[in-house]
């Protein structure tokens, strides 16, 4: 079961991270078109909700080997 905190945190850093990728990689890929910001909605549309996905799968597991790397450094 999936706690609101989580899923909370999985939505905003999901539209941050997402709003932010889409926007350097379709400005590499398109420059400044006349439809550029069609196509960056497009783009994020599909990725947003990738994102949030991969934020909750993947969220317990980065925290776990970050735990590890942190004390690893402290010894």
């Amino acid at each position: 079961m999936i706690n609101t905190p989580n899923l909370i945190f999985a939505v905003i850093m999901g539209a941050l991270m997402s709003l932010s990728i889409t926007l350097a990689t379709t400005l590499v890929r398109v420059g400044l078109a006349q439809n550029f910001f069609w196509v960056w909605l497009e783009v994020w549309s599909v990725a947003y909700p990738v994102a949030i996905i991969c934020i909750l799968i993947y969220r317990p597991f980065a925290s776990k080997l970050t735990n590890t790397l942190v004390n690893k450094l402290k010894q």
